[in-house]
């Protein structure tokens, strides 16, 4: 049983693929799962991540600091670089820059953790990087935003702060009590939690996408060429990145997918409570689309070659 409900989760991208394909074709099957309903499903998200990490989970990033700090810079450098250079050469109209900027200073998403195992890379790093990169976006995605697109449309930090506390810390923080003290009700859950988020998180996206369609299908040609490159970019240059810092093939492709994977469901929330103009949703469920793409895809190629540790490899 278990094992089937991995080999579902790990059909993450098509999850989303079929919901977001299935949306644009007919809006009426998501238009219910819009409003509230899309940020109490982010929580549920969120919430089912923090009853898969433990106390353990926070030991490991005593254990490996030099790899942890690098894929941090890496995810809080590079995404936000990228969108905003995406956004300045592409000339995106202001809702959508805007709202794929907010992508690219989200944290890691969960999937990426999926991604890792299926890419034979180190599960327990990308963990420790998505756990990293989530407590500090409560205050990095909100500064970092209104820093960057703050020119395109007016960014309120202190609610997208507020909007952070609510969805994203709170939740993750009880996933994680619940798990503490009250295991085996988490062990009975936790298998369960990766199909569950992969659903949620294709249908928040089917459901910004049924919302948008004619949008989306009158200008997502360009928009959806500005979400390829910022993910592309990122998986290159996040792999790089650990390269250049001496680390192998393993850490170097761990680094690359968090780098690569946002939190894409957050990001479209947040857009949608704090943008006034809901086009800048969309980068958000186009990005959830396109990640899972790009990093099933390399996770594919790369699982076909798996990493060499070399001798001078640091010590994560």
């Amino acid at each position: 049983m278990i094992r089937w409900l991995n080999v579902l989760a790990n059909l993450f991208p098509v999850w989303v693929l079929l919901a977001c394909g299935l949306a644009l074709l007919r809006p009426g099957l998501f238009l219910w799962f819009s409003g509230p309903w899309i940020v109490w499903g982010l929580g549920v998200v969120m919430l089912a991540m923090g009853i898969t990490l433990g106390v353990d989970d926070f030991r490991r990033v005593v254990k490996m600091p030099a790899a942890v700090a690098t894929g941090f810079f890496a995810q809080f450098l590079l995404m936000p670089f990228w969108g905003w250079a995406i956004v300045r050469f592409m000339d995106l109209p202001p809702a959508a820059a805007a709202g794929l900027i907010l992508v690219a200073c989200c944290p890691g998403g969960t999937a990426s953790n999926i991604v890792t195992y299926l890419a034979r890379a180190n599960v327990a790093l990308s963990v420790v990087m998505t756990l990293c990169s989530t407590a500090a976006a409560v205050v990095l995605t909100p500064l970092l935003t209104a820093w960057l697109a703050g020119a395109y449309v007016p960014v309120d930090p202190a609610g997208l702060f507020l909007s952070m506390l609510q969805i994203v810390l709170a939740p993750v923080l009880l996933g994680v009590g619940i798990n503490h003290f009250f295991p085996k009700a988490a062990g009975l859950v936790s298998p369960v939690s990766p199909l569950v988020s992969a659903l949620v998180v294709a249908l928040i996206c089917a459901g910004i996408v049924a919302v948008r369609a004619d949008e989306i299908k009158s200008s997502g040609a360009s928009l959806a060429a500005a979400v390829f490159l910022l993910h592309a970019f990122a998986f290159a240059s996040g792999y790089l990145f650990a390269k250049i810092f001496g680390y192998d093939a393993t850490i170097a492709r761990t680094v690359s997918i968090e780098t690569g994977m946002q939190n894409s469901g957050l990001a479209s929330v947040l857009a949608r409570q704090h943008f006034a103009d809901p086009m800048a949703a969309v980068p958000g469920a186009m990005s959830a689309v396109m990640h899972s793409v790009l990093g099933s895809t390399l996770a594919a190629l790369w699982r076909l070659r798996p990493a060499e540790t070399g001798a001078s490899q640091k010590n994560p």
